[in-house]
């Protein structure tokens, strides 16, 4: 096996791309792998996650240069175990360097959130991205939909020559959970799914008619995910309806236990705010008093009008018999059904009263 090392005038194809959209990574993989097209000849992938590859198994695959065809691309999803520690680091910059000419090399890094600047990439991220753009290659960050999942379902659309009807991009967000609100939502995989519901709904008109929301909602099955901080919200505010809903999809992936840990606080700190704004304390006295500013308060503020002190301490006591219950420290053996009902009674007893 020959190996070749890549000369200064044919620059290989080389990129890392991190972001938190599945879909989106994937498009610029395919990016690179036109720009290695020759002669109508795509080339052939290789896509391995890091933690199943080795350094010297990507410099084999990708150093070697092609006779035929058109050339060898390897993808490397979630690089991170390839560059933990210097050693690893330093070899694989060794292999970045060996990108033969008709070849490529590109790490995909799905992020469940994307870098702010009180968050940034790794250290190790930030020299993967500085060995590739030394080598001539290409670092950034791909962007996904984000919360404007709908225009991004039209424009995807428009990409396949898909018509869609009034409201149905608007229908197939909400039905992959486009419309989902809270810091802890996974968004990595809507808009893979969004394009695959949308290639799907096509084969409901092959005479190339526009795709309905009627449609959208005869097909596509909900996949609303749930954020406990968007349950809790919407039980400090007396939202019975979505609580219901999100809680419903939440008993299924977090423990009971935790979801009581995280309304404790926020009935207690009701409690608190209710009672000082009914006795009309100033928003000043109101922020010290509770040590709490900012958007915090204000919510705590907007939902305080919706409950009284004697409801809330209800709900909290009845939140200190739910956890009893569900924990079994009452003596009882609690099916997963019993679990489950006793926690929906409480989201109906206390949240309920008031119309959404």
């Amino acid at each position: 096996m020959t190996v070749t090392q890549r000369s200064e005038d044919a620059i290989a194809p080389l990129a890392y791309y991190f972001g938190d959209d599945a879909y989106s990574l994937d498009m610029a993989v395919d990016a690179v792998a036109r720009l290695l097209a020759t002669d109508g000849q795509r080339p052939d992938r290789w896509r391995v996650p890091g933690a199943s590859a080795s350094t010297a198994t990507i410099a084999e695959r990708v150093a070697t240069a092609t006779l035929f065809g058109g050339g060898s691309l390897v993808v490397v999803e979630d690089p991170a175990p390839l560059i933990r520690g210097r050693d690893a680091r330093a070899a694989l910059e060794r292999a970045i360097g060996l990108v033969a000419p008709g070849n490529g090399l590109v790490f995909i890094d799905l992020l469940e959130h994307l870098p702010t600047e009180r968050r940034p990439l790794s250290a190790d991220r930030l020299a993967l991205a500085t060995a590739i753009r030394t080598a001539g290659g290409d670092a950034r960050q791909v962007d996904g939909p984000g919360t404007r999942l709908a225009g991004w379902i039209e424009a995807r659309a428009r990409e396949r020559g898909i018509g869609l009807a009034r409201g149905a991009a608007a229908e197939l967000t909400r039905r992959v959970g486009g419309l989902a609100h809270g810091s802890d939502i996974d968004r990595r995989f809507m808009g893979r799914i969004a394009v695959g519901e949308l290639e799907k709904l096509t084969l409901l008109h092959p005479d190339g008619g526009d795709v309905s929301a009627a449609d959208v909602e005869a097909l596509v099955a909900e996949a609303v995910p749930s954020s406990p901080w968007t349950f809790v919200d919407a039980v400090a505010e007396r939202h019975l309806r979505p609580a219901i809903e999100l809680l419903d999809g939440l008993l299924g992936t977090t423990p009971e236990p935790v979801l009581v840990a995280l309304l404790h606080p926020r009935i207690r700190d009701l409690i608190v705010v209710t009672d000082l704004v009914t006795a009309g304390v100033s928003p000043t006295e109101l922020s010290r008093t509770t040590k709490l500013s900012g958007y915090r308060l204000e919510r705590l503020v907007a939902a305080s009008r919706r409950w009284t002190v004697d409801e809330l301490v209800r709900a909290l006591d009845g939140l200190f018999e739910l956890d009893v219950r569900i924990k079994g420290a009452d003596g009882t053996l609690t099916t997963e059904a019993a679990r489950r009902f006793a926690f929906v009674s409480w989201v109906a007893d206390h949240v309920g009263g008031l119309s959404d």
